[in-house]
């Protein structure tokens, strides 16, 4: 009952946000550049300092000790050993529903028989208004399901990749002996049992340098400034972007991602977390395997029941529809094609 006043009293707040999308526009641009300083323990979430970091608003500052405020370091070291699969989920402070949604449907660690699966919740900071009543409310979620890893930065659309980057940190020093880790995002529908099946094969040998997704490779950097992947040219003055996975959702080795980490200590971040895990495989020398025909798709496509078990993921999804569309996803249809 105490977590659902605190929903109610936080959804109260929130729509009086609504009413002033200007003002949150204006918050989203102000703090685009900021980064957070790693806090005292001794001062709270209202006293955080926050200042700018870099000269451009969408330079990172990475490498950079940000901290796990809310931290589960023996999250991997249940009783199926070694997960198989490390789904790292990147959502903001505030989705309390949508991470309910996804432990109901897809993110459930207990989809695959006989496969060991892990989850975890990426975020970082809320934004300063209303930020004690979001963190009030994710540390009793966290009590209730030990799934959010919260690390010390802003979360905002311009700091992914730092997201992504702390969450394969995480894995390195916490979850070292997970074979894969999916980086993927909450607005999409997951075929967990496809993934660890089709894509990934627990029967065979682990692959030591593999990453797998919707491939680009011919992408050109956005150079409109009213674009939402805007890419100045002072940050990256190349014509042609690497070749890259494509957000919403991509799986690699662990082996892998530890060797991104250590790129990534070298190649110049950018605020596009896609781009730059392309940019450090570029450098490492290897080239994404292409994964089944249409397994991932970042296009919307229209649920259909057998179409659906034919793929990995596909972008778009809102909660309301995924809770909509999973029982019947769940059920066995005889007259489907065989895989």
């Amino acid at each position: 009952m105490k977590l659902l006043r605190r929903r109610l009293v936080l959804g109260a707040l929130l729509g009086t946000v609504f009413l002033g999308l200007l003002v949150g526009q204006l918050l989203e641009s102000w703090t685009s550049s900021m980064n957070l300083r790693p806090p005292s323990p001794r001062i709270s979430l209202r006293k955080f300092e926050w200042q700018a970091r870099t000269p451009h608003p969408l330079d990172l500052n990475y490498p950079y000790p940000y901290p796990f405020l809310i931290n589960h370091p023996d999250k991997c070291k249940g009783p199926k050993g070694a997960p198989f699969l490390l789904m790292l989920v990147m959502t903001q402070p505030q989705e309390v529903g949508v991470r309910q949604v996804i432990r109901e449907t897809w993110g459930n660690e207990t989809l695959v028989p006989n496969v060991a699966i892990c989850r975890v919740f990426v975020l970082g900071l809320p934004q300063p208004l209303f930020a004690q009543e979001i963190q009030a409310l994710l540390e009793e979620e966290d009590k209730e399901h030990g799934d959010i890893l919260q690390v010390g930065f802003l979360d905002t659309y311009r700091n992914l990749t730092l997201k992504v980057l702390m969450g394969l940190e995480w894995m390195a020093q916490y979850c070292p002996t997970a074979h894969y880790v999916l980086k993927v995002d909450s607005d999409v529908f997951l075929n967990p049992s496809f993934l660890v099946h089709q894509v990934l094969h627990p029967e065979r040998p682990t692959q030591l340098n593999f990453i797998t997704g919707y491939i680009y490779l011919d992408s050109e950097p956005q150079r409109s400034l009213d674009d939402k992947w805007y890419m100045p040219p002072e940050l990256y003055p190349q014509d042609k972007y690497p070749v890259y996975c494509a957000g919403p959702g991509y799986v690699l080795s662990a082996s892998l991602a530890i060797r991104i980490l250590a790129m990534a200590q070298r190649v110049k971040a950018i605020y596009l977390e896609d781009v730059f895990i392309g940019l450090c495989i570029q450098e490492l020398g290897i080239k994404p395997t292409p994964a089944p025909p249409d397994a991932f798709l970042i296009i919307r496509q229209e649920y259909e029941h057998c179409a659906f078990h034919q793929l990995a993921l596909v972008h778009h999804f809102k909660p309301q529809e995924l809770l909509q569309l999973w029982p019947d996803f769940q059920t066995v249809n005889d007259t489907c094609p065989m895989e």
